[in-house]
């Protein structure tokens, strides 16, 4: 191909692969990748640290967490729980507060009109050759009269005033945000659901060389393995915990063995459906592992 077909701008179809390139080099429109295996993580590793547990706990929907790491983002909710209740409830005493204000202005106005009225009242005793009950009447009604429209005049005006920037004492002020009663529930970070300290399960992974150091251990692509069967586990295998002993198995021993007896095989407790958790594994970086592997990243979108 000549150097005049490679660097080719006259032509009349706008290709995808010009309106791609285009794209990533204006800086405008939603961009989509496809996450390899490196951006997954792995089975055993914690859901908050992402590094592999070393004192590894499972939560009832099969999240698992660092017991270190856990405990601390509990401890911290509680603790931020706390500071909004207490925000709370500062909020709700203030409302309480002003509310009483308000009830005793208006009980106040409300004398103060009780007053007014009052007072307009003639208590004088009328002279039959002066003037009459007919006249009387009739300045009494012409002052509330004269005094109507006054009132009405500058409620009006009050009414008209604008809300100004530039004068302090007509500057608009924000109201303040009503807070909500915040619930006192630990939501698991994963499921969204309330968790507590004394429904965590502490789990026991078989390691696949018990000879091998911790470090050595973590330093391998596959480090443990099934208690009974003795598959090595991945993320590709769909694992289960026991909840009587917290040893990890293959879905494929439960469906096979342990559903037949329903027996934990390391303490011989019998075992319900609520006592066998299954496991919740990353992705393997195949469309067919069921985990949603692509990232998206909304940018400005040029308009015509």
């Amino acid at each position: 191909m000549t150097r005049h077909g490679k660097n080719c701008t006259a032509g009349a179809v706008y290709t995808y692969h010009e309106k791609k390139k285009d794209t990533a080099a204006s800086g405008y429109g939603t961009q989509s990748i496809r996450l390899g295996k490196d951006a997954i993580k792995d089975f055993d590793c914690c859901c908050l640290s992402l590094q592999p547990c070393k004192d590894p706990m499972v939560t009832p929907d099969g999240y698992l967490y660092e017991k270190q790491a856990i405990l601390e983002y509990i401890l911290h909710q509680k603790t931020e729980i706390a500071k909004k209740m207490k925000a709370y409830e500062k909020q709700k005493q203030a409302q309480k507060s002003s509310s009483q204000l308000e009830s005793r202005s208006e009980e106040r106005e409300r004398v103060e009109r009780f007053k007014s009225r009052e007072n307009s009242i003639v208590s004088k005793p009328i002279n039959p050759f002066s003037s009459g009950p007919g006249k009387e009447c009739e300045k009494i009604q012409t002052q509330r009269s004269s005094e109507e429209p006054s009132t009405a005049g500058s409620a009006s005006t009050s009414s008209q005033n604008l809300p100004s920037f530039w004068i302090p004492s007509l500057t608009p002020e924000a109201k303040p945000t009503l807070l909500k009663k915040p619930s006192k529930a630990v939501l698991c970070p994963m499921s969204g659901r309330p968790i507590k300290m004394n429904e965590l399960i502490s789990v026991r992974f078989t390691p696949l060389d018990s000879s091998l150091d911790r470090v050595a251990l973590l330093n391998r692509q596959d480090r443990y393995v099934c208690a009974v069967t003795r598959d090595v586990l991945g993320n590709s295998v769909p694992c289960a915990v026991l909840r009587p002993s917290g040893t990890v198995v293959t879905q494929e021993c439960v469906e096979k063995l342990i559903r037949k007896d329903m027996t934990d095989p390391e303490t011989g407790d019998q075992l319900t459906d609520r006592d066998i958790i299954p496991l919740q594994r990353g992705g393997t970086g195949f469309a067919a592992s069921g985990v949603d592997l692509r990232a998206k990243e909304a940018r400005p979108v040029m308009q015509v």
